[in-house]
This record gives C-alpha cells, structure tokens and sequence, in this order.
C-alpha cells in the first residue's frame, strides 16, 4: 500500500464506522465484515475476496493508535481524500504540495510568514512525495515513514474462546468442535488437561495482512468436577474410607479406578486418617509419562453406638495406652 492510497481509500468508510469509533468499535466492525467477506464463505467470488482484502487493510491501520494518527493527519492534509495535484498556483508555480505545507506553517502561496516573508524551499528528490512524507512523520529507511510505501508483513490477530470438558475426557483426551468468528473447526484436546489451562493452536486465528502470518487460536479449558477423583498434575487423587477396626487392625480393599477396573489396596495396622497411600501407573497418561493414583485414608468414626458398643469401646480405651496424645499440642501453638 502505498502513500497515495492513504489519500485516496477512506478506510472509516471501508468499515463502515465513523471517524471517532473507538478501538471496540472498530474490532465489532471488523469481525462482522471478515465473517461475510472471508474467502472460505465465499469460494471463487474475485469480488468477496477483494472486499476481504479491503477491510483487512483497512483495520490494520486504523487498529494502530500511530497508524491511525498518521492517516487522519494525512487525510486531513489533502482536505479528506483529494489527490495532491499540480495546478498552476501563482506566479505559474505549481501549487499542490507548497501550498499545502505553506498554509499548514502560516504562510501564503509557498512562502513563510506571509507576504515578503522568505521562500520555503521543497526540493523533489528521487522520493518526491514519498520523501517528504517521511520527513514529516519521522520514517525510517529512504525517507519512508512506517506503513507507507512496501506494505508491511503483519502478523493475523490471535482469538481466544472457551471450551468446558467432563472430567473424564480431561483426562483421557478428546475432540472439540468448536465455532469461531463463523468457523467451525476441529480441536484435539490432549491427555491431562487442567482446568483454567490455555491450549494454543498455530494459525487457526485471524489471517495474516500482506503475507504475513495467520494468528493463533486460544482454548481456555474449563474442567468439570468428579464425585471420586481430581487432577494433581499426572496423579489422580481419591480418598478412601476405611473403619476404625480397618485402620486399627490392617484390611486389604478393593480400590475402584478411573478406567472401570479394580484393584486391591492393602492398609497396614494402625494406619492413622489422612495418610496417603501410592498405587502406581493408575493416574493420568499423558504423552510425557503415566501418572499414580494417590489414596487418601480417611477413617470414619460411627455415629451412633448401641450401648454394648459403647461398653466395649470404653473397655478397649481402659487397656490401650495411648498416653496424652495432645501432650506438646500446647508448646507448639506458642512457637
């Protein structure tokens, strides 16, 4: 793109917004459009695809606060899109660019400072309009400012959405359809997945400008809960019940798994409440490496007692001595 099109194309009109839309405005806009202007809606139609191309410069600029500055600085310079054009001026000069940076510094017909005030001089190097445009808005490399001249390679924006899974396909993996600024496309979720995590997706964002790369697409993942189990990186971790006698005594259990299967656990005597037993290669797989299942014992105390329960258990606690089981419970609260 160069110069003269700034001057030329109205990019407000491009996107149909007006001159002080502001940033969500023109996003709205732009989005609406390159949905009913994408080529994949519209296969083999040269028109849609010239329209497509024609929104996408246009929010290219104006989405860039300095771009943006530039071009409205410009467009207001050649009085909203009028070509510089060398009409005779006075004296049988040429007016087009002196007299519009004469009357932009205060002077009249080319000079400084009105009348008998010192002729500017704009001399018409090799850049010519190019050159001079560079020097107002500060460019770069021949004299060039940014986003004139060459159009830049420019990166397609990237585009985040949600996608919420059930536990189990979390774990094990999963497809996703998913629609996004009027796509539809398919997503391969991996093995392992935590809730709150973003999968990234290389080029299925928004398309890229002058060559540049397509942007990236965001899954944010939200990850339903499960009555048994949670997620601890590659570890599945479950608590399980176990009775008093159970945690006592010793009792070898049968412990259900994700996959439908069970498998036995043994809880060795005196296992006290909030212990955490190891069952190996039973967490997540993922494509690193296979998770454990983490077992937490939790020992459940009865709720009621017939009385000669309750007679038996005050026997049991006559002959056990445990000692003060709160005896340095004092002393460490005060550390």
């Amino acid at each position: 793109m160069t110069g003269q099109d700034w001057i030329e194309k109205d990019f407000y009109a491009a996107l149909g917004v007006p001159k002080d839309a502001d940033e969500a405005a023109l996003k709205k806009a732009y989005r609406k459009l390159a949905r009913q202007y994408h080529p994949d809606q519209n296969p083999g139609d040269a028109a849609a695809e010239a329209r497509f191309k024609e929104i996408g410069e246009a929010y290219a600029v104006l989405s860039d606060p300095e771009q943006r500055k530039q071009y409205d600085a410009l467009r207001s310079m050649a009085g909203g899109g009028a070509r510089f054009a060398g009409a005779p001026g006075a004296g049988g000069g040429q007016a087009g660019f002196e007299d519009i940076f004469s009357s932009m510094f205060g002077g009249g017909a080319g000079r400084a400072g009105g009348p008998g005030g010192p002729r500017v001089q704009y001399q018409q190097t090799g850049g010519g309009f190019e050159d001079i445009l560079g020097s107002m808005f500060g460019g770069g490399a021949g004299g060039r400012p940014a986003g004139f001249g060459r159009p830049q390679r420019q990166k397609g924006a990237d585009v985040e959405t949600r996608a919420t899974l059930p536990f189990r396909a979390a774990v094990e993996g999963t497809t996703v359809e998913l629609t996004v600024d009027g796509r539809k496309m398919t997503a391969r979720i991996p093995a392992g997945v935590h809730d709150g995590q973003k999968i990234r997706l290389r080029g299925k964002g928004r398309p890229g400008m002058n060559g540049g790369p397509d942007g990236d697409l965001l899954i944010k993942v939200h990850v339903e809960s499960h009555p048994v189990y949670a997620m601890d990186g590659a570890n599945l971790r479950m608590t399980l019940p176990v009775t008093f006698a159970e945690a006592a005594l010793g009792t070898t259990v049968e412990v259900p798994t994700l996959s439908g299967e069970t498998v036995r656990l043994k809880v060795a005597a005196g296992t006290p409440s909030g212990r955490v037993l190891r069952v190996k290669g039973r967490g997540v797989a993922t494509a690193k490496r296979t998770g454990d299942l983490l077992v937490t014992i939790q020992v459940v105390v009865p709720q009621k007692l017939s009385r000669s329960a309750k007679q038996a258990l005050e026997e049991f606690a006559a002959q056990v001595d445990t000692g003060d089981v709160r005896a340095e419970l004092g002393a460490q609260a005060a550390q």
